[in-house]
């Protein structure tokens, strides 16, 4: 502050006290009481969005915040977005974060298996993103965190999310392997979305992935409880044991009613998921239970099957779940 002291009576004297006044107003600290968001609407001009920061509190004079900026700021554009404003700041030290600084970045969050519905009640309840959530066909939403600007539609933000599952579908399609009978993209997130419901194991999943690719190959019956449960939620959890009526019901998602992949995926499956598919763990078994740990134990027959059945009931039994 010493050396602005210094600069203003320097001004003062040799070009007048106005520009004087006008630097040091555009060097000093502003009026801004906390820091504070700021949001820069698209196409916007300096000299636009002076109104705003007054309005804002953030400045104190539209005319001179003009004016340093045409004299004292520089030649370069505002940048849309949100912007957090410091405690104090000066009009100098705004138009800087503004031209030069970067906006807020927010972030939305799908986990690898939410189901649609759930991905659309979370960017209807996000207060800073604008706009109708678009219907979201399942499985075709990449999990992954997605950046968002204030303002910005949640149109917008859910079609981020379907061009990160295109891109990642097409470009892990290209790499598959021949050792699961699947004929198409489609098909491949059907089967994907099962295998990330089916398993919360990362190092299972490309086994769980070849258990499933046998039974298609045989012919054989996918017995998933998370297709039973899709058409009564949407994905949602079902918060009870399925009933007997359920596993008959003939839904187009009924794995246990006939063999083959249901009509389409139970949720929006992950990366890891879909590249197993793909790409699954060669494996003889077609049977897996629960082992008690939050995996499961694999078996090539029925009879091994019906042994870890047991193991599985009486662990059960022991934490008084049956």
């Amino acid at each position: 502050m010493r050396l602005l002291r210094r600069l203003i009576i320097g001004l003062a004297f040799g070009v007048g006290v106005p520009l004087a006044i006008l630097v040091y107003g555009w060097f000093a600290s502003g009026p801004a009481p906390k820091a504070t968001a700021f949001t820069v609407a698209e196409g916007s001009s300096v000299s636009s969005v002076a109104a705003d920061l007054h309005d804002a509190g953030l400045i104190t004079s539209v005319g001179r915040f003009k004016a340093g900026a045409r004299l004292l700021g520089g030649n370069d554009p505002v940048q849309a977005g949100e912007f957090e404003v410091p405690k104090g700041a000066s009009a100098s030290a705004i138009l800087d974060l503004l031209q030069h600084g970067r906006p807020i970045q927010r972030l939305v969050t799908v986990p690898e298996g939410m189901p649609s519905i759930l991905v659309a009640e979370k960017l209807a309840a996000i207060p800073y993103l604008s706009g109708p959530v678009p219907a979201l066909e399942e499985g075709t939403l990449l999990p992954d965190s997605y950046g968002f600007q204030r303002g910005e539609t949640r149109a917008a933000v859910a079609a981020r999310m379907q061009a990160a599952m295109s891109k990642t579908l097409n470009m892990l399609w290209a790499k598959r392997k021949p050792a699961c009978p699947i004929t198409s993209k489609q098909e491949a997130v059907i089967l994907a979305s099962i295998v990330e419901k089916e398993t919360g194991k990362p190092s299972e999943r490309r086994t769980v992935a070849g258990v499933y690719c046998n039974r298609l190959r045989i012919g054989m019956k996918l017995d998933a409880d998370p297709t039973v449960i899709y058409p009564i939620t949407k994905g949602k959890p079902l918060g009870r044991r399925i009933r007997r009526s359920e596993l008959m019901a003939d839904t187009g998602y009924n794995t246990y009613r006939s063999p083959g992949l249901p009509i389409g995926p139970i949720a929006n499956p992950g990366r890891d998921s879909i590249a197993a598919v793909l790409d699954p763990e060669p494996t003889k078994a077609i049977y897996f239970v629960a082992d008690g740990t939050g995996g499961h134990v694999f078996a090539e027959t029925f009879a091994q099957h019906q042994a870890n059945v047991q193991k599985w009931y009486a662990i059960r039994r022991a934490r008084g779940e049956m």
